[in-house]
């Protein structure tokens, strides 16, 4: 069944491919959605898909490419609603 996730990545996630490496990820696994930089310095993940592989997606954002540094992903599960997209893009 598809669900989706909301994401804001917290820590040393701009200027260092985080986005670029949220949408490989994202798209690899066949998801849906959009990855952009907040003006406080976080990223922004929205996905949608089955809930198995936006699990996996998580599993991959918790650890980003090796120049990021995570310290924190605050995560909220059917934040999306209705709302529907053709593809991973980063914004």
């Amino acid at each position: 069944m598809e669900t989706s996730v909301h994401i804001i990545v917290e820590g040393l996630v701009q200027g260092v491919g985080y986005r670029w490496y949220a949408a490989r990820r994202a798209q690899a696994l066949g998801l849906k959605g959009f990855v952009r930089n907040l003006y406080d310095g976080t990223v922004e993940v929205e996905a949608r898909g089955d809930r198995s592989l936006l699990e996996e997606l998580i599993r991959d954002l918790k650890v980003g490419p090796r120049s990021a540094r995570v310290t924190n992903l605050k995560i909220e599960w059917d934040s999306a609603g209705n709302r529907t997209y053709s593809q991973f893009e980063i914004r």
